[in-house]
């Protein structure tokens, strides 16, 4: 019983250390940037999982916090300067599609080899983001609805968010405002509030909906007008005139 509630502590461990930083690195993005792609959603992920620490102690879960790391770090790797040779003591690629590519590759051995674990839903959100960056948006689906749909919250909305831009980038708006509503209802702490509305209301500036992209930016403006996310608003409201 003992052993079995040290092993619960640790996977508890592992999962808010990797959805403290998500938490940190996704307020960054959305409090800074104009708009949150979900290629800015995996960098923000990935870099918060690489701090974790992996602290399960079994060998095998060991194993697979390393190789997770591995992918991570794939991941992470800088992409090279055109015409610029790979150094064989500095990992980088020649395009962020070639990263994309061997990084897919590498959480799809994880879910393969690790199912069932902390390690797998992770990397199956990083299947699904990574497929989005492929341009491969139905395997990008397909993964991101099923970790949607997982019970750790912070993960699933994060899943959400990133779906939702899925959706955004093509073109199927209507889908893409009902997750960003259903996260602005129910926030976690790696999507905030503040993150849902912003990307509501671009989506709405994109799509042409003017008025409701306006009504977005003044809500955002009077919840929060103290707050970058505020200021973003004030900004944005300027363009619309």
């Amino acid at each position: 019983m003992r052993a079995e509630a040290r092993r619960q502590l640790k996977q508890d461990r592992f999962s808010r250390a990797t959805i403290h930083a998500a938490e940190q690195t996704v307020h960054w993005t959305v409090e800074h940037k104009n708009k949150m792609t979900v290629a800015g959603i995996v960098l923000a992920v990935l870099i918060a999982a690489a701090v974790g620490g992996w602290y399960y102690n079994e060998r095998r879960d060991e194993k697979a916090s390393a190789d997770f790391g591995k992918a991570l770090q794939t991941l992470d790797s800088p992409v090279r300067p055109a015409g610029m040779p790979p150094q064989p003591d500095y990992p980088s690629f020649a395009s962020a599609k070639e990263r994309g590519a061997e990084a897919h590759k590498q959480f799809q051995a994880l879910v393969d080899k690790y199912p069932h674990t902390h390690v797998a839903d992770f990397s199956h959100y990083f299947l699904g983001v990574t497929s989005a960056q492929q341009g491969d948006t139905a395997v990008a689906e397909r993964e991101l609805k099923a970790v949607a749909d997982y019970r750790n919250r912070d993960l699933s909305t994060l899943a959400k968010l990133a779906l939702a831009g899925v959706y955004r980038d093509t073109n199927r708006t209507q889908q893409a405002v009902e997750l960003y509503k259903q996260i602005m209802e129910k926030p976690s702490q790696t999507v905030s509030k503040s993150a849902a509305q912003i990307q509501l209301a671009e989506t709405y500036q994109a799509a042409g909906m003017t008025v409701d992209a306006r009504k977005q930016y003044e809500q955002i403006k009077k919840e929060a007008p103290q707050t970058e996310a505020g200021q973003m608003a004030s900004a944005k409201l300027q363009e619309l005139k």
